[in-house]
């Protein structure tokens, strides 16, 4: 009994890493096809290919996915971006981001997913969040000044950001998330990555205004809740009014 438990551990792991290499490809893909083919010039796609590599993706697929999105030879990323409004369990506000190439197949799944919560109309709850540029990034010495990088990169604001609440940021290493102005994702993460500091997520994203209260029980349900929507294979992220997100 004990060796096919491990056996379906084993499964259960390897189809988890299946699908996240699949979301990493096609981050790298979708970001290839809004800000160009070279990761110098492009910081999303830097991010996105640096977090492949460490994910033991191979050079190979990645150089696929980077040349399917920007249309270099016979494929093209032919994929609908669409965004999911709702509310979790106990009224907290989510808002899922998909990239399909089959609306018709991935809305009734969406909608299926949304059977514990609640899915709105589209601007049913998006005035609840900020919609900004965000990047997150870590620096290897600890303790190093968050708020002066921030101010030298030109970023709005910045909180500290633990290996706990991502785990691309090193334990020991200063981790920081800025906000920063849609227009100025690029030359944030470009400042960052030459004075030092490692960029690990450079994107547009929704950051909730306000955080409801919850108990340890309802929070537990909300992050059930919250991690089927992200285990579908064509949803890219997942912002939720939850501490942490």
């Amino acid at each position: 009994m004990g060796r096919q438990w491990l056996l379906a551990k084993r499964e259960v792991a390897s189809l988890r890493k299946s699908q996240a290499s699949g979301k990493l490809l096609r981050e790298i893909a979708v970001a290839a096809k809004a800000g160009g083919p070279d990761p110098a010039g492009n910081a999303r796609l830097y991010a996105a290919v640096e977090k492949a590599k460490k994910e033991s993706v191979t050079r190979d697929a990645i150089q696929r996915a980077i040349n399917k999105g920007a249309g270099i030879g016979a494929d093209k990323l032919v994929l609908e971006h669409m965004n999911f409004e709702g509310y979790a369990p106990h009224k907290v506000p989510v808002i899922v981001e998909v990239m399909t190439d089959n609306h018709n197949r991935t809305a009734p799944e969406i909608r299926v997913l949304f059977k514990k919560g609640v899915l709105g109309a589209a601007g049913s709850n998006k005035f609840l969040f900020d919609h900004v540029g965000l990047v997150e990034a870590y620096h290897p010495e600890a303790g190093a000044d968050i708020e002066a990088a921030a101010i030298e990169a030109g970023a709005n604001e910045v909180t500290p950001l633990a290996h706990e609440q991502n785990d691309d940021i090193p334990a020991g290493a200063t981790g920081a998330r800025f906000q920063v102005d849609r227009t100025a994702v690029h030359s944030v993460s470009q400042w960052l990555g030459q004075n030092g500091w490692t960029v690990v997520t450079s994107e547009m994203g929704y950051l909730p205004k306000s955080i409801p209260s919850l108990t340890a029980e309802q929070q537990a349900e909300v992050g059930e809740f919250l991690q089927h929507l992200d285990d579908h294979d064509d949803v890219h992220r997942v912002w939720a009014a939850v501490a942490g997100s």
